[in-house]
């Protein structure tokens, strides 16, 4: 038995004591966990995340971990000589490009997080939006302005789609069974081709189509921000749209806040956008009377 000092112990206890309420308050619920490229971080730090998830399953949350994969993807793709370039934050994906990001988010990273839950003696199941014909996605449409003529003209953004349909068969098949469902964000259209899916509104559309408990967004960022780069603790949808019309929230923050404004909308009670490289920030949001990052709500 590892030897803590009395405080340590006397701390340890009051920890778990103030845990217990939301223990209870998140039992049987659904937790759906955004873990993203950059939260990633380096090996520690996703063993650590791996703890946490089975944490959460053993107290008797359900975690369901959608994860992304952009630096990743960026370094196979500058390793194999393969120009990327993004518009609005999406990335453009040709045919050859999906391949990669294929092999990349349901190949190598979905089966390193599976390894890495089970090692941490949770079990862990690692599935994408083409199992069981989970999420069908549609193709993304974006316009563009030409600054000289002011004219708008669509942009084709290859293989790069959004969620359409979400089926939660697999997921209700799997979930309260002990298993981790971890998500890789690549779906398939009604045509069969294969969509390379923001992570965020990949996780957005699960978190609604399984009426989750919250949603956590983890990002590199602390939350949401105001005009003087303090926390805000909480925002309601009709505060987040103001904070996008008044310019407030700029940049990859407005996807996200976005992602949180369509969960909320689809019966999703609570979303939080937190930061991934705060270490246990996912038990220290669920689990503790301080919470972290931003808690979006209706």
């Amino acid at each position: 038995m590892p030897n803590h000092d009395p405080l340590d112990a006397q701390d340890i206890g009051r920890v778990l004591n103030e845990a217990l309420p939301y223990m209870q308050k998140y039992d049987d619920e659904i937790v759906v966990v955004k873990y993203g490229g950059h939260a990633m971080g380096d090996e520690g730090g996703a063993r650590s995340f791996a703890r946490d998830i089975v944490m959460l399953e053993q107290s008797g949350i359900n975690p369901v971990v959608v994860h992304g994969g952009g630096p990743q993807i960026g370094q196979m793709l500058a390793k194999l000589g393969i120009k990327s370039e993004f518009v609005d934050g999406l990335r453009v994906t040709d045919k050859q490009t999906v391949e990669i990001v294929e092999m990349i988010l349901a190949g190598s990273i979905n089966k390193q997080i599976v390894g890495f839950i089970n090692a941490a003696g949770g079990k862990a199941i690692g599935l994408c939006g083409k199992d069981g014909d989970m999420v069908k996605a549609a193709k993304v449409t974006r316009t563009t302005r030409d600054p000289d003529s002011n004219i708008e003209k669509a942009v084709d953004l290859g293989y790069v789609g959004e969620p359409d349909t979400v089926d939660t068969k697999v997921l209700d098949t799997v979930l309260g069974k002990d298993l981790v469902p971890v998500l890789a964000p690549v779906a398939t259209s009604v045509e069969g081709d294969t969509y390379n899916v923001n992570a965020d509104t990949f996780a957005g559309a699960i978190a609604g189509a399984l009426k989750a408990k919250r949603l956590l967004l983890l990002t590199d960022v602390p939350g949401v921000l105001d005009k003087n780069k303090n926390l805000i603790k909480s925002l309601s949808v009709e505060d987040c749209r103001r904070l996008i019309a008044d310019g407030t929230a700029t940049g990859g923050m407005i996807p996200k806040i976005e992602t949180c404004i369509y969960a909320i909308e689809r019966g999703v009670e609570g979303v939080v956008i937190l930061d991934g490289k705060t270490p246990h920030a996912v038990l220290v949001e669920l689990l503790t009377d301080g919470g972290a990052g931003t808690l979006i709500h209706a």
